[in-house]
C-alpha cells in the first residue's frame, strides 16, 4: 500500500471530525489540528506547538538519511544535528549522515533565508516533502527545538520511520522558562544532573535555577561544602553541558534566610538573627556580605558564561528580631530591612555582570504589612515570586517592570508532601482541592498569554526529601503551559506526557499517579508525622504489654486507632493495585523505565505503613488471646506470646527490608543522603523549618517515624516478661 495514501487517510479520518463534510476535498492539503488530533494518529508533541497544519506529502526517513546543514553553520547547529542523529540512529535504527551537500533524501536544518513568519530566536518552522523535511529558524536554539519537536512527530510504518504532512510553526508565549531545581537535602550525582538537563531541554525549558547549598565544595570556606559536594571545576563542566542544550545553569545560593547550611556551623553563630536560631543572617553585621560575597562570587565562577544568579533570601521568620534590627526597622520598615540587605547584595553582584534574582513580589515593598520607607530596590531586580498577583489584569506586575523590574511568573506547583506530589487533589484543612497540575494549567494559560512576564519558573521545594523524578510531570506542565498559553487541554496534555515521557504502550498511568498521590497522603498521615507539621493532633502508639503473674491486659489498641485500621486496610489494596500497574508497565516503557523502580520503593514504603498497621492490631488480639488462655492453657497462653514476638520480629525484618530497598534504588542516582568520607564528616544539625528530610541525616527521615515507636524496644520487654512467665509457671 502507498504510504502517502494510508496516512492520507488517517488524516481524512481526523478532518471529518473537524470540518463539514462538503469542504473536506477543499481543506484536505491545510487544516489546523489540536492535540487530541494527534493523539489519534500516535503523536504526542510536548509542548504542543502554537500552529500544525496536516497535509502535503509524507516523509519517510530512509535508512541512510542526510542531515543537511547550512555550509556556513555554527558549532550550536552542527550540536543539534548530532542530537538528531544520535536519536534516530538509537530510537529508530536509521544511520544519518551530517553534511553541507545533499543526499537522496534530507532533512535539513537552516538558518539561512527564513521568512519573517519565523517569530523570535526560539521559534522554527518544520515542513514536510516527498525527498526532504525542512526545519527553518533564526537563532540556534530555534533549530534545537525544532529537531526535540521532529524527535516526537516520528511515527513507525510499514516502511520504517516517518513523519506525516504538516507544517509547524511555533514559538514561545513566554521567553524564558526555568524549573527551580533544589538539593538542600540531598545530592545527584553528575551523570543524574546532565539527563535530567536533557529531558528539561526536551521540553524546551531554558534555565534551571540550582538551589544547592551545600552542594558546592567552596574553596573560601571548605567546611561548608557536605562531603562529596562538586567541584567548581565539575559545576563548570555541567554549566558548559547544559549551554549545549540551551538551558542557562543559574546558581542560588541562599542570602538572608534559608541559610542553616551556613549558619549551623559554630564558627558563624556570631552572624545570626537570633542566637538559638541558624536560619538566618542579620543584615546589619558587614560579615554577613563579606561571608555571602565569598561564596556567591564562587557561585558565578562555577558558572560560567550564565547571566543570573538567584539570591533566594525568602521565608525570613526572624527579620528585625534582633535589637539592632529593630531599631532600623522602625526607622525604614520590616520590608525596607529586607530591602537593605536585597540592595546590598545586588549593587555587589550587578558590578560583576549578574542579573540578580530574589524570592520577592512585584511591588512587595509596598504592598506588604510592613512596608518600606524611603528605600526602594535595586534596578534591575529580577522578582521570582508572589503567591497572588493581585489583580486579574496584573496590575503590580505591569507597575514592577515599568520601574525597570524583570518579573517571573511564580508557578509553584505541589505542595511539600513526602514521597509523591498532590498531582490530581490536595487536601487542605481535612478538604480536597484542585491538584497541582490544575492549579498550573489555570494560572499558566492566563499568564503566558497575558504578555506581563519576562520569565517563568516553577520550584520544585526539597524539605520532604522526595526522589526529584517525582517532579518530572510538575516541570514538564509548566513547560508546556509557559510555552503555548491556549493549548493543549489538561487532560490532552496529561495524555500526551504519559505516551511522550514513557513510550506509546504505557497504560494506566492517570490511575497509577492518582493512587500514589492518595497513598502520599495517607503516609503523611500515619505515626508521628503529621504531627511534625501540624502541632497537637495526634500520634500513634504501641500496644499494651502484658504484666504480673497471670498476664493482666486491658485491650484497647484495636478501639483507639480502629479508623485508622480500616483505612489502613483500604491503602493496602490500593498499593496492590499500584504495584499490579507498575508491574505491567515495566513490561511496555520505552524509556525511563527507572521511574517504576522510584514507584515501586514507593508504593513498597507505603505498603509496608500499611501493615505495620495491622501488625499492631493483630498484635493485640494475639496478646488478648494469650490473657484469655491463662487461666486454660498456660502452655497455650505462651505459645501465643511466641506468636506475637515473631509477628514484631518479622514486622521489624520487613521494614529493614523495605528500607534498604527504598535507599539502593533512589542512590543508583544519588549519593548517600549525609555522607561522610575519609576527608571530611558530615556535620548535621536541624533548623527551625522543621524540613521532614531534616530531621536525620540519612534516609532513615522515611522511617524516623516507626524507629519513634520503639518496637524493638517493646520487644524486648516482651521477650523478658515471656521469660517471666515461663519461670513462673511452666518451668
Amino acid at each position: 500500500m502507498n504510504k502517502s495514501l494510508f496516512l492520507n487517510a488517517g488524516v481524512q479520518r481526523i478532518l471529518k471530525k473537524v470540518v463539514p463534510i462538503a469542504f473536506l476535498s477543499i481543506l484536505l492539503s491545510s487544516v489546523v489540528v489540536s492535540a487530541s488530533d494527534l493523539s489519534n494518529l500516535g503523536i504526542h508533541v510536548i509542548p504542543y506547538p502554537q500552529q500544525v497544519i496536516l497535509g502535503g506529502d509524507n516523509f519517510i526517513i530512509p535508512n541512510n538519511v542526510t542531515i543537511l546543514l547550512d555550509k556556513n553553520h555554527s558549532e550550536a547547529d552542527k550540536f543539534a544535528a548530532g542530537e538528531l542523529a544520535g536519536t534516530l540512529k538509537k530510537e529508530w535504527g536509521v544511520n544519518a549522515r551530517i553534511g553541507t551537500e545533499k543526499g537522496k533524501k534530507n532533512i535539513v536544518l537552516t538558518r539561512n533565508k527564513v521568512s519573517g513568519e519565523i517569530i523570535g530566536l526560539e521559534g522554527y518552522h518544520i515542513s514536510t516533502g516527498g525527498n526532504e523535511l525542512v526545519i527553518k529558524a533564526k537563532g540556534e536554539a530555534g533549530l534545537f527545538y525544532g529537531v526535540q519537536t521532529l524527535l516526537q512527530i516520528v511515527l513507525e510504518g510499514r516502511e520504517g520511520a516517518y513523519v506525516i504532512g504538516m507544517e509547524i510553526t511555533d514559538w514561545p508565549d513566554i521567553k524564558k522558562r526555568a524549573a527551580h531545581y533544589d538539593t538542600k537535602h540531598h545530592q545527584d550525582k553528575m551523570a543524574y544532573v546532565e539527563s535530567f538537563i536533557k529531558d528539561l531541554a526536551k521540553y524546551k525549558i531554558n534555565q534551571l535555577v540550582w538551589e544547592w547549598e551545600d552542594k558546592l565544595a567552596y574553596k573560601s570556606h571548605p567546611e561548608i561544602g557536605a562531603p562529596g559536594a562538586f567541584t567548581i571545576e565539575e559545576m563548570q563542566e555541567m554549566t558548559r553541558f547544559a549551554r549545549k542544550y540551551h538551558v542557562e545553569l543559574i546558581p542560588l545560593v541562599q542570602g538572608l534566610g534559608h541559610v542553616s547550611f551556613i549558619l549551623k556551623w559554630p564558627q558563624y553563630a556570631h552572624l545570626r538573627e537570633i542566637e538559638s536560631s541558624n536560619w538566618e543572617f542579620c543584615p546589619l553585621k558587614e560579615e554577613t556580605y563579606d561571608l555571602l560575597f565569598d561564596l556567591w562570587e564562587e557561585a558565578i565562577e562555577a558558572t560560567p558564561g550564565s547571566g543570573y544568579i538567584h539570591i533566594g533570601s525568602d521565608e525570613t521568620y526572624e527579620l528585625a528580631a534582633c535589637e539592632q534590627c529593630q531599631a532600623k526597622a522602625k526607622e525604614i520598615g520590616k520590608s525596607g530591612l529586607y530591602q537593605l540587605f536585597v540592595n546590598k547584595a545586588a549593587e555587589h553582584l550587578q558590578k560583576l555582570g549578574r542579573k540578580v534574582m530574589v524570592w520577592e513580589r512585584p511591588m512587595g515593598w509596598v504592598k506588604s504589612s510592613s512596608p518600606a520607607k524611603n528605600i526602594t530596590p535595586v534596578k534591575g531586580l529580577v522578582l521570582t515570586e508572589s503567591y497572588s498577583y493581585n489583580t486579574p489584569d496584573f496590575k503590580y506586575t505591569k507597575e514592577a517592570r515599568q520601574l525597570g523590574y524583570e518579573v517571573y511568573a511564580y508557578d509553584p506547583n505541589p505542595g511539600i508532601e513526602p514521597l509523591f506530589l498532590p498531582y490530581h487533589y490536595r487536601k487542605r484543612g481535612g478538604h480536597k482541592t484542585l491538584g497541582s497540575m490544575e492549579n498550573s494549567y489555570n494560572f499558566l494559560t492566563t499568564t503566558a498569554l497575558s504578555g506581563a512576564f519576562d520569565g517563568m519558573i516553577n520550584t520544585s521545594w526539597d524539605d520532604s526529601g522526595l526522589h526529584n523524578q517525582m517532579w518530572m510531570l510538575s516541570f514538564v506542565t509548566s513547560a508546556e503551559y509557559s510555552w503555548s498559553g491556549n493549548k493543549p487541554t489538561l487532560p490532552e496534555f496529561e495524555e500526551s506526557f504519559f505516551k511522550s515521557y514513557y513510550g506509546g504502550s504505557v497504560m494506566d498511568m492517570k490511575e497509577l499517579y492518582s493512587l500514589l498521590n492518595e497513598g502520599a497522603y495517607y503516609f503523611a498521615g500515619t505515626f508521628e508525622r503529621n504531627v511534625w507539621h501540624h502541632g497537637e493532633i495526634g500520634k500513634t502508639h504501641l500496644p499494651d504489654l502484658p504484666r504480673n503473674d497471670n498476664m493482666e491486659y486491658d485491650p484497647y489498641w484495636n478501639t483507639e486507632y480502629k479508623e485508622m485500621v480500616s483505612r489502613s486496610k483500604k491503602e493496602l489494596a490500593k498499593m496492590k493495585r499500584a504495584m499490579q500497574i507498575i508491574v505491567n508497565n515495566k513490561k511496555l516503557v520505552d524509556r525511563n523505565l527507572y521511574d517504576f523502580d522510584l514507584y515501586e520503593s514507593v508504593a513498597e514504603l507505603i505498603q509496608h505503613t500499611c501493615n505495620t498497621y495491622l501488625d499492631l492490631s493483630d498484635l493485640e488480639r494475639i496478646i488478648t488471646k494469650a490473657h484469655r488462655l491463662t487461666y486454660i492453657d498456660k502452655h497455650e497462653a505462651y505459645n501465643q506470646l511466641a506468636k506475637a514476638r515473631e509477628l514484631i520480629e518479622a514486622s521489624l525484618q520487613r521494614r529493614e527490608r523495605v528500607y534498604n530497598d527504598i535507599v539502593k534504588t533512589w542512590e543508583e542516582t544519588r549519593l548517600p543522603k549525609g555522607m561522610s568520607t575519609k576527608d571530611k564528616k558530615y556535620f548535621h544539625r536541624q533548623d527551625r523549618a522543621r524540613h521532614f528530610a531534616n530531621r536525620k541525616p540519612d534516609m532513615s527521615y522515611l522511617i524516623f517515624d516507626e524507629q519513634l515507636l520503639d518496637m524493638e524496644g517493646y520487644l524486648k520487654k516482651l521477650k523478658a516478661y515471656m521469660q517471666y512467665y515461663k519461670e513462673t509457671w511452666l518451668d
